[in-house]
C-alpha cells in the first residue's frame, strides 16, 4: 500500500497536466496565424489577391472550386492518368511570397504518388495532363491543405505548383 501511495503525486500529475497540455496544443493550432485580426485579414486578402491576379490572357484556365492551371510544356496529347493511377512526377511547391515548401527537384529524384492520396487540386488537375506535360497550378486553400495547413504550409495558404508528369506507373 505504501508503494502505491508513493506514486500518487505522479498519477495526479498525469491525470491533470497531460490533458491540459493536449488542450493547449489543440487550441494553439486552431488560432489563426498572425498577431491580430487585422493582420490575419490582410494575410488572407493577399492569398486571394494572388489568385485574382492570374489572367486568361496569360494562359490560365479555371476549374471547379477556383483551381487555376496552365500548360507550360507539352500539348496534352500524351497518355492521361486517372485518379486511380499512381503517377511519377517532378514538382515544386511555393507559397504566395515565392518561398518553396517542397520540391522533388531539390532531391534530384522524381516522386511517385497514388493520385487518389493527394490534395484535391492535384486530383483534378493532373488527369488533365498528358505524360510529358508540365503545368503550373494555382491552388486556393480549400483545394489544398485548408484552414489547418500542413507542416511548413500555414492554414489558409494559396499554393503554387509546377508539376511535370513523367509517367504513369504500370502503363
Amino acid at each position: 500500500m505504501k508503494r502505491i501511495l508513493s506514486y500518487a503525486p505522479f498519477l495526479l500529475l498525469a491525470v491533470t497536466a497531460i490533458p491540459a497540455l493536449v488542450l493547449t496544443a489543440a487550441r494553439a493550432q486552431e488560432e489563426p496565424q498572425g498577431t491580430g485580426l487585422q493582420q490575419d485579414a490582410a494575410w488572407l486578402n493577399k492569398q486571394q489577391a494572388a489568385l485574382a491576379s492570374l489572367k486568361a490572357e496569360d494562359g490560365w484556365q479555371w476549374m471547379e472550386g477556383g483551381l487555376m492551371w496552365r500548360r507550360v510544356k507539352g500539348d496534352g496529347t500524351g497518355e492521361h492518368p486517372t485518379v486511380r493511377d499512381v503517377v511519377r512526377i517532378h514538382y515544386r511547391g511555393t507559397l504566395t511570397d515565392g518561398s518553396e515548401f517542397d520540391s522533388s527537384y531539390a532531391s534530384g529524384r522524381p516522386a511517385t504518388f497514388p493520385l487518389r492520396g493527394l490534395i484535391p487540386a492535384w486530383q483534378m488537375a493532373v488527369p488533365q495532363m498528358g505524360v510529358g506535360d508540365t503545368i503550373e497550378l494555382a491552388v486556393p486553400a480549400d483545394m489544398g491543405y485548408g484552414p489547418r495547413g500542413a507542416g511548413p504550409i500555414p492554414g489558409g495558404a494559396t499554393l503554387f505548383f509546377t508539376i511535370e508528369l513523367l509517367g504513369i506507373v504500370g502503363r
